[in-house]
């Protein structure tokens, strides 16, 4: 199962990966978008979500899979298809985008307790409030989530000591040095959830460590970078699941950025320690 996982995973990024920004490679960006048209509609009716951002029409694509305990709220997970200008985006973020998709497959043949809605969003390499995550966030008007994850950047592992950097000082005594873990980054309201998932990825055999951060992360920026805060900055609780990115990765928005640089081995452990962590949630 996990030979065939990896597989799978590494197809996905293949066919993402490539430029795809939505004002200078529009013939990726369509490429990519109906692709997940069609992986997401293997399980589901395929929702599209418009919007308008920065004089262009944006699509976030949304498929809604049931639970098995009745009505409950949602879970939402979510990664973005975008890319940076001039980068193929395999780490960001085909490989966040790459475990949606497997993680639809895994909740469509064995349901979670909550229903789960996973959103591919669009425009995310922007200022938050002009990203797809934060128009259809405010779409919602309040509809209770029970969580919304974040899946930014999944894919690069370095083992070498030192090869981790923290945006903080104080932080490098408490976390790893060498970047071969996941880091879990939520606000106190979700304390419970960072140790349950963190659990969950250290038992499919990738380091899970979990950071809480007061006030939305206004006072640490880098905790913000990612889908999860335009629903922080609406009051849901929600959780980024990340490799750190360029505390990590030196392809990070680089043409260089590409699905040779990734670890798949890891990518499947991930993709396996959510979905056992989320469906018992």
């Amino acid at each position: 199962m996990e030979s065939e996982l990896t597989t799978r995973l590494k197809t996905h990024v293949g066919e993402i990966a490539r430029d795809r920004d939505p004002y200078f490679a529009t013939e990726g960006r369509f490429y990519v978008r109906q692709y997940l048209r069609q992986q997401l509609g293997q399980w589901g009716r395929v929702q599209t979500h418009e919007f308008v951002s920065l004089g262009q029409i944006h699509q976030n694509l949304i498929v809604d899979l049931p639970g098995n305990q009745g009505q409950r709220p949602a879970i939402l997970v979510g990664a973005h298809y975008d890319a940076a200008l001039n980068t193929p985006g395999a780490d960001d973020n085909a490989s966040g985008v790459a475990v949606l998709l497997e993680l639809a497959r895994l909740f469509a043949a064995q349901p979670a307790n909550h229903p789960l809605r996973l959103v591919a969003f669009d425009f995310e390499e922007t200022q938050t409030q002009q990203a797809g995550s934060y128009f259809y966030a405010q779409q919602l008007q309040g509809e209770p989530l029970r969580l919304m994850l974040s899946l930014e950047m999944l894919g690069y592992y370095d083992p070498t000591p030192g090869s981790q950097c923290y945006p903080l000082a104080a932080m490098e005594a408490i976390y790893p040095q060498a970047g071969d873990f996941i880091a879990l980054v939520g606000t106190p309201s979700t304390l419970v959830e960072l140790v349950h998932l963190a659990r969950h990825l250290r038992t499919a055999g990738i380091p899970g460590w979990w950071l809480p951060v007061p006030h939305r992360g206004l006072a640490l920026p880098e905790t913000r970078l990612s889908d999860h805060a335009a629903f922080w900055d609406l009051g849901y609780r929600a959780i980024m699941v990340t490799d750190t990115a360029y505390l990590r990765n030196p392809h990070y928005h680089q043409p260089s950025d590409r699905p040779e640089t990734l670890n798949f081995e890891r990518m499947t452990q991930v993709c396996l320690g959510l979905a056992t962590g989320l469906r018992c949630l």
